[in-house]
């Protein structure tokens, strides 16, 4: 299964395979009886050769087999503390968006504290974990997936159910978050715990003179 989710959508020429979970091209085409076309269109995996069906009607689609959760799936490396939420908020983002958003308000409020923070104002972890160098980019994110859920839960000026292309970017912001602060960092110690012992003393050395 690829680790990159790409959402499905009508028409689109690759995302990732509700059956096999890879990202594959797709090959689409109208379904028919024996004499007119149906308001339906299928998908066909070029990895796995399974369909997936859609319908569509008054210029909106959706996929009706199989019934998926289209939610981005989570980063291999986000902290167990945080999985459950993410899950939940999978699970129900296509119904409600507006619940999604509040779960993943929680999961960066426990995701600060596994980067650092004291777990129990998410606005204070956030200003702290700026001052100990957080990136602008992961600052902005983080209050991004705060502010929208602190307004699924309290009336506000985003309406979700208008537009709930927002909660699926809310995935996919928690995903760069940890990719940011945990894949990366995780990958740059792993090759250079391989560096020879001689060259990691004299960059300790160098470090130690700076």
């Amino acid at each position: 299964m690829s680790s990159h989710y790409e959402q499905p959508f009508l028409d689109k020429k690759g995302f990732t395979c509700p059956h096999c979970g890879a990202y594959s091209a797709m090959g689409w085409e109208w379904l028919r009886n024996h004499y007119d076309s149906l308001p339906l269109k299928r998908a066909s995996c070029h990895k796995c050769k399974q369909f997936s069906i859609w319908r569509v009607s008054d210029g909106e689609s959706r996929m009706v087999d199989p019934i998926i959760v289209s939610a981005p799936l989570p980063s291999e490396d986000l902290p167990e503390s945080c999985r459950k939420d993410y899950q939940e908020a999978r699970e129900i983002a296509d119904k409600s968006p507006r619940g999604a958003a509040a779960l993943l308000r929680l999961c960066i409020q426990k995701l600060c504290k596994e980067l650092g923070g004291k777990g129990k104002n998410i606005n204070d972890d956030i200003a702290e974990l700026v001052k100990n160098g957080l990136p602008v980019k992961i600052q902005q994110a983080l209050d991004v997936v705060r502010v929208v859920g602190n307004n699924a839960v309290h009336p506000g000026e985003i309406s979700l159910e208008d537009h709930p292309q927002v909660v699926t970017a809310l995935f996919n912001l928690i995903n760069m978050i940890v990719d940011n602060q945990i894949t990366q960092p995780k990958q740059v110690a792993e090759l250079f715990a391989f560096l020879p012992e001689g060259a990691k003393s004299a960059v300790e050395k160098r470090d130690t003179k700076a």
